[in-house]
């Protein structure tokens, strides 16, 4: 089983015996004339040929000194420097969305900031270039990176000049009229330049050598880089403040390999778009691998170093647990703080953190000692539906321990808040050992990365790093240069050279340097394609011989939204769920869940689906006739059948309807395909994970209020079966399996231990322990209250014990056969059928098979050397149900041995009678029937 831990990190557990784990980052200089490069130093623009714009006034075209221009322009003109509306897409070309007709377009430089619009145009600069319109428009590769402004006009600059220069000042361009009157201007955006003139494959970061060590920063729009070294991670004055030199925009400087244990911070003087001034910017380095408690200073760090790797460590990857196929991984998401935050067996200075692990991000203080906390004793003797307790987690929320780390700051160090000690180098130390631990008792780990966006940005930002080292290019910005914000804050952007550099290796030192095993990729959709294909290339060319890692067993998969600005490939072909068909990287299927479950995440939370009682038992929600109950029941069947064939595209099926379909053929409410997977693997199949209310808590939500616990709980059981005998790798949130409630919390990232509490003990499953944080809940409080209020709806510890056997139990099962973790879309197509289809179908019931062959017989080859046919039979139904499928008359099926074993004496009564090919199906149950081979 795969481990998936988040607060960015996730684990891929492989099935392991061992069953407790297993729960658990101005002058104006106007020039007419010809100037050489030797005019100015090497810290200066080296302008060639300069062109003096129109203007309605005469110009004095004597070099000045600096002196401050007012600006004075009509109320059409002011405030348009403040926006970057153009492109310098190449060294060769700017565009922009402008109409110049018999006019002309100039583009100005100021290398101290000091331009400024006037009714005459921008003044201030230190050059002026008159740019040539270009018709021959964008060239194919500009609009391939750049498809949101494929309708720009082109303006062609000078090729004698000298455009490395001029990316180290405040730019702008201006178009004018026939006549001399400016009509419009702009600032520009830089990353197609920079991507043109300067990216980069060298060294980056701090490397260590015998007897050095060397700093490499890329900043190329830099004026000045400087180095400053500390003894220690916070206080006093520097050690050293070094200045780096540039070589084609990147910034090195050597020092004594006495640094090592030391940490730096970078000055950077640099043009910020966001003030329009040069700003001094003190930042870490963006491929820092260690950092201080506080985050303000990099650590340098040696991860080659004995002493910061685990007895073993060279040689865990022979310790791996067994993969064979990625068909064989099931994936249980655990956040790292969870699973320890309130374990009395653990050691008290060891809950919540790495270690924890070892005994069986902004937004968190790493300094333990500045944490605040809630008294859990007197929160303990509070009603069950009181808003007390949500009042007192949520006035300490950004001062406590707890967050899921999903706001990064820098992507390549572990989190410190996790570390027994978050200054020096324990957060290494102690992430691999919990890495090695896992490993070691059968568990893989999946990292939760978090590459979409940044937690801060802007020169000022104490969480700013990369919008400091170079302003304007690591965040996507919309078309009037301001940064966009869908994927929750400040957007990166893959399609950027240098930031997919950064993304690749960081995930490369992940691999290497902490030996994870896979990455689960947070909002996947809003990186690119390509960058993807890249970061699975680059993963899997990883050998043991060279690199301590098999990169052929890492897997990864992510969020495959499609939204924001990215959407229909609004900024390159991005990795959503359909772009991705063909590459081998999973996408989570939320088709699946919410069939199965009802409605969606944004949604009525009342709106029933397969499981939780659509037709077959409504609660109080306006679903419309019994008609429409009916038919949106049947399209949830046809929906969750396409999932359980690894919503394979092209796996042919019955409809609801009685036609012969494809995947892909079967849509969604809003016409888009249900299927879009051409291979299993590419297929992640969930219900339940830490986004949105949990497991129970939805089921407790959607089914009505009248219905036992004992029903609950079947119907949570019912919803994880249907996952786990699923083609396509099985996907599980910690505490699927123990009942695990957040009293109704639907986004619990930042709610504290009290509402993520853990119990392994399963005394509790945490229902009931006050009304959720009032931010993200208040609007569901009626629906909620009345429910926490109802002692019947909380789950007694043996329905927790024998929710945890159940689950344990359909992993058994899943890997009891192969023929539940089918290789290939052939394999499934040919081997996986459907029987209760068609409109005469049995409502509330599905039921699959999967053939096998026989050796030395024609037909399929053999998988299974003791199953050679499985039938799975799901009854959602609120009885027991009878019905016969012609199909599957008389074979000899015989309900499972672990179900027979079980202590679930209603899984018990399922019968099949092999004459007529009937199958007996207890209420709210999945049945697993196996034909024994002969022997």
């Amino acid at each position: 089983m795969s481990m998936s831990l988040y607060s960015s990190l996730s684990v891929l557990p492989l099935y392991s015996n061992s069953t407790h784990l297993q729960h658990r980052l101005s002058h104006i200089q106007p020039l007419n004339s010809l100037i050489t490069a030797s005019n100015y130093s090497t810290s200066r623009p080296s302008i060639t040929t300069l062109h003096l714009p129109p203007r309605n006034r005469k110009v004095d075209i004597t070099c000045c000194c600096s002196m401050p221009v007012e600006q004075v322009s009509s109320p059409q003109l002011q405030g348009l420097l403040s926006y970057s509306r153009a492109y310098w897409v190449s060294r060769s070309l700017i565009a922009w969305d402008v109409d110049v007709g018999n006019g002309s377009c100039y583009l100005y430089a100021s290398r101290t900031a000091g331009l400024v619009l006037t009714d005459d145009g921008v003044q201030g600069e230190d050059v002026v270039i008159k740019l040539e319109d270009y018709n021959g428009g964008l060239q194919l590769n500009v609009i391939e990176k750049f498809p949101h402004i494929c309708s720009y006009r082109a303006f062609k600059v000078p090729l004698n000049v000298d455009v490395k220069s001029l990316l180290k000042c405040q730019l702008a361009v201006a178009s004018f009229h026939a006549d001399g009157l400016c009509t419009n201007a702009t600032g520009l955006q830089l990353p197609g330049v920079l991507d043109d003139l300067f990216a980069y494959n060298g060294p980056l970061g701090a490397v260590f050598t015998e007897e050095a060590v060397s700093l490499s920063l890329w900043a190329p729009t830099a004026q000045v880089v400087r180095a400053c070294i500390y003894s220690g991670p916070s206080g006093g004055n520097p050690l050293e403040s070094v200045l780096l030199e540039e070589d084609n925009g990147v910034w090195t400087v050597n020092g004594p390999r006495t640094w090592e244990g030391c940490y730096y911070v970078y000055e950077v003087s640099v043009y910020h778009p966001s003030t329009l001034q040069i700003e001094m910017c003190t930042t870490n380095d963006p491929y820092a691998r260690g950092i201080s408690s506080d985050g303000m200073r990099t650590l340098l760090i040696n991860l080659d170093c004995d002493n910061l790797k685990p007895e073993g460590w060279d040689g865990l990857a022979d310790e791996k647990p067994l993969l064979s196929s990625f068909s064989d991984i099931s994936i249980y998401e655990l956040h790292v703080r969870d699973f320890s935050a309130s374990d009395q067996t653990v050691r008290p200075d060891l809950r919540g953190g790495y270690l924890a692990f070892t005994s069986q991000f902004g937004g968190v203080d790493d300094e333990k000692e500045k944490w605040e906390y809630a008294d859990t004793n007197k929160l303990a003797t509070l009603p069950p539906d009181s808003d007390e307790q949500q009042a007192q987690v949520t006035a300490i929320q950004d001062k406590d321990e707890y967050n899921w780390g999903y706001n990064p700051i820098l992507w390549g160090v572990p989190k410190g808040s996790y570390a027994s000690n978050p200054n020096g180098s324990s957060r290494t130390l102690e992430f691999r050992k919990m890495v090695q631990s896992l490993n070691r008792i059968g568990l893989r780990v999946v990292l939760d990365v978090v590459y979409n966006h940044l937690h801060g940005s802007g020169p000022l930002d104490d969480n700013s790093v990369l919008d400091k080292v170079v302003p304007g290019y690591y965040l996507r910005r919309d078309k009037d240069g301001f940064i966009e914000h869908s994927a929750c804050e400040n957007n990166t952007a893959s399609e950027h050279f240098m930031v997919e550099r950064l993304i690749l290796d960081d995930l490369l030192c992940w691999a290497v340097n902490y030996k994870v095993d896979g990455f689960r990729f947070d909002l996947m959709g809003h990186i690119m394609k390509s960058t993807m294909g890249k970061a699975k290339s680059s993963l899997q060319s990883l050998s043991k011989e060279n690199n301590g890692t098999d990169g052929s067993k890492i897997y990864i998969y992510g969020e495959g939204w499609d939204f924001g600005e990215v959407a229909k490939n609004g900024r390159g072909v991005n990795a959503s769920q359909f772009n991705l068909n063909g590459t081998g990287i999973g996408s989570f299927n939320d088709r699946i869940r919410d069939a199965v479950l009802g409605g969606s995440p944004f949604g009525h939370p009342l709106q029933q689906g397969f499981v939780t009682g659509l037709s077959l038992q409504p609660n109080a929600h306006d679903h419309g006739s019994k008609a429409a109950m009916d038919h949106m029941l049947a399209v949830s069947k046809d929906h969750i059948q396409v999932g359980m064939a690894a919503n394979l595209r092209d796996f042919i099926l019955t409809s609801h309807s009685g036609e012969e379909v494809k995947g892909s053929e079967v849509l969604m409410h809003d016409g888009i395909p249900v299927g879009y997977a051409s291979c299993p693997t590419e297929t992640v199949n969930y219900v339940s994970a830490h986004d949105n209310e949990t497991l129970f808590d939805i089921v407790s939500l959607k089914t009505p209020m009248e219905i036992s616990v004992d029903n609950r709980c079947r119907i949570n059981h019912l919803a994880t079966s249907i996952v786990a005998f699923s083609q396509g790798i099985p996907f599980f949130h910690c505490g699927d399996e123990m009942l695990r409630s957040k009293s109704l919390d639907r986004d619990s990232y930042n709610s504290g231990d009290w509402f993520n509490r853990l119990d392994f003990t399963y005394e509790t499953n945490n229902w009931g322990v006050g009304l959720p944080p009032k931010g993200k809940n208040e609007k569901n409080w009626p629906l909620i209250k009345p429910r926490l209020a109802d002692p019947s709806f909380k789950p007694q510890k043996s329905h927790i014990v024998a929710a945890v056997e159940n689950f344990f139990n359909i992993l058994r099962i899943r890997y009891s056969s192969p023929l539940l973790r089918l290789k290939t879309a052939n394999a499934i197509q040919q081997r996986v059928r459907f029987h209760n289809t068609g409109p005469s179908w049995v409502p509330g019931v599905i039921v699959m098979s999967i053939e096998d062959g026989h050796d030395g017989m024609p037909g399929l080859a053999q998988l299974d050397p003791i199953h050679s046919y499985i039938v799975v039979v799901f009854n959602a139904c609120p009885t027991e149900v009878t019905a016969a499928f012609p199909s599957l008359q008389s074979r000899t099926l015989q309900l499972h041995p672990v179900q027979l074993r079980s202590t679930d004496e209603v899984v018990k009564s399922s019968k099949y009678e092999a004459f007529s090919g009937t199958f007996t199906m207890p209420s709210r149950t999945t049945s697993v029937f196996v034909e024994p081979r002969a022997k």
